[in-house]
Formats: C-alpha cells, structure tokens, sequence
C-alpha cells in the first residue's frame, strides 16, 4: 500500500460519465483518492455522502476529490446520479488502479477470507506527494478526518 512520502502513481481509468480520467489531470493540484468497496452500499453511501456535504469546505482548501471502485461505468453513473456527487467516479474494473495504490488486499468478514479493496484515503500535495493515508475511515465522518491536521 501507498505511504506517505510516495508519489501519486500515473493511472488512466473511465469515469461515470465516461470520460478518461488522467492521473496527469490532477498535476499541480491537491487531490484525494479515496478507494471504496462497492457503488451503493450502505458504508460507501454514507461515506461519500459525507465527503459531498463537505465538498465545498474540501474545495476551499484547495482539493480535488477522486473516488475509485472496481464498480462498471454504468453502476458508478447511478450511485453519483442517485446522490449528487460534484466530484469524479473512477469505474476500476480491471483494478489496475486498485493494485497500483495497494488496496486490493486479503479481507476477513465473518468469518471468511476473501481478496476486496480496503478502504483507504490517500491525500497528494501539488507535487504528487502523498502527505497522508487513511485507512481506519469513519464512514459517516470522513471529511473530518480529511479536514483536520
């Protein structure tokens, strides 16, 4: 998985709307990629919902929001549709960008193993550094923990 200190790495992926999203789009801005499970579900929900009733104090400080899920176009397009995202969906689902940020790990939920994305936030500076990984996301808080220092 990604640290802080490394950089953000090249990617190109789809997003809901079908439009090729370049991880060279975001030089010379802040960005936060934030990874999720799967499109609609109640944690995801509650977790991007969160970040789009933040969205504008996110913007204020200077962000650009990215979510990534190895969700196709079309179930992405309804889940930003559905709620109202102001920021990009990535449909991953060759997981080529999943695996380049280290999410897609080995999971255990009750009582069964199974390979899934782990939700985790990485935040980039303006050069592509990263400056801060979550990976214990409060779901219905997460831009809190994305806005405090």
């Amino acid at each position: 998985m990604l640290q802080v200190g490394d950089k953000l790495p090249e990617f190109q992926g789809i997003n809901q709307n079908g439009r090729t999203i370049d991880s060279k789009d975001y030089a010379g801005k802040k960005l936060i990629v934030f990874f999720y499970p799967k499109a609609s579900t109640p944690g995801c929900t509650a977790e991007a919902c969160n970040l789009r009733d933040n969205y504008s104090e996110l913007k204020a400080q200077g962000y650009q929001l990215l979510g990534i899920s190895a969700d196709d176009e079309k179930r992405q397009k309804n889940f930003s549709d559905k709620y109202s995202f102001p920021f990009d969906l990535l449909a991953d689902t060759n997981k080529e960008v999943i695996e380049a940020f280290g999410v897609w790990q080995l999971k255990k939920f009750m009582g069964r193993e199974f390979m899934g994305i782990v939700r985790t936030t990485f935040v980039f500076d303006e050069n592509g550094g990263c400056i801060k990984v979550i990976d214990k996301v409060k779901t219905k808080d997460h831009a809190q923990q994305l806005l405090d220092e």
